[in-house]
């Protein structure tokens, strides 16, 4: 990497920084660390970063609305879409769906493998410093702005997180066509095989209540059980 992106690492153990630490400076990230909420937004207001690791469960702030002042442009260090990635000791399923609700683009449980960790981040920025595709998609009431990142529902605007929208176009670029779960892992740069399911299934259904599209009575996102998810013709 010939200009070095920056990575703040934000959890309350110290051990685990130190980990983060060794395994992102080693595939030549610049390595920032807080162990508390208030740490994080001194940093957050300080320095440019590119992307943020963020424990659930910090001693002051919690992660979920260090998250959402993200998202809400809140720290002048980093942009409203920077990547985020929680970790978190929370393994039910209501925890999860609730960070990502306050604008996550995926998250981890501990203990987790620091180099598939590092292996996710890679690919998460490098789909991310990829052009999207250009100008406007529209899909029944949906209208999507590529150059934008924008998506209207019937006029009014869904705020969706960076995995949410990547899906939301994906599926919406070829409608009738079953992605399978494999495939929309590798399209939003997901490496971690061992949750992309269950990550995947829980970004669909974030993105269905945002859209409010019911599953049983599909108007945009379909199941097709057993194989994947499409958007309806």
């Amino acid at each position: 990497m010939n200009d070095k992106q920056t990575i703040l690492a934000v959890d309350d153990e110290p051990k685990i920084l130190e980990t983060l630490r060794a395994y992102l400076e080693h595939a030549g990230y610049r390595v920032l660390c807080a162990q508390s909420g208030s740490g994080a937004q001194n940093i957050l207001d300080s320095e440019q970063i590119s992307f943020v690791l963020l424990d659930l469960m910090l001693p002051d702030i919690p992660g979920e609305l260090l998250c959402s002042r993200i998202r809400d442009g809140f720290y002048s260090g980093c942009r409203k879409n920077v990547p985020v990635i929680m970790i978190t000791a929370k393994t039910d399923e209501q925890s999860i769906i609730h960070g990502l609700n306050m604008g996550a683009d995926d998250y981890v449980t501990k203990p987790f493998s620091p180099r598939e960790l590092t292996a996710r981040i890679g690919a998460i920025l490098r789909r991310s410093a990829q052009p999207e595709t250009a100008g406007t998609v529209s899909f029944s009431d949906l209208v999507i702005d590529c150059e934008k990142r924008t998506v209207l529902r019937s006029g009014e605007p869904v705020l969706l997180t960076g995995n949410e929208y990547r899906i939301l176009v994906l599926l919406v670029s070829r409608p009738g066509k079953i992605f399978t779960r494999d495939e929309i892992t590798a399209h939003i740069g997901n490496d971690d095989s061992g949750s992309s399911d269950r990550s995947i299934d829980l970004h669909i259904k974030n993105l269905r209540k945002k859209l409010s599209d019911s599953p049983k009575e599909p108007k945009y996102i379909e199941t097709v059980y057993g194989m994947g998810y499409r958007c309806i013709l």
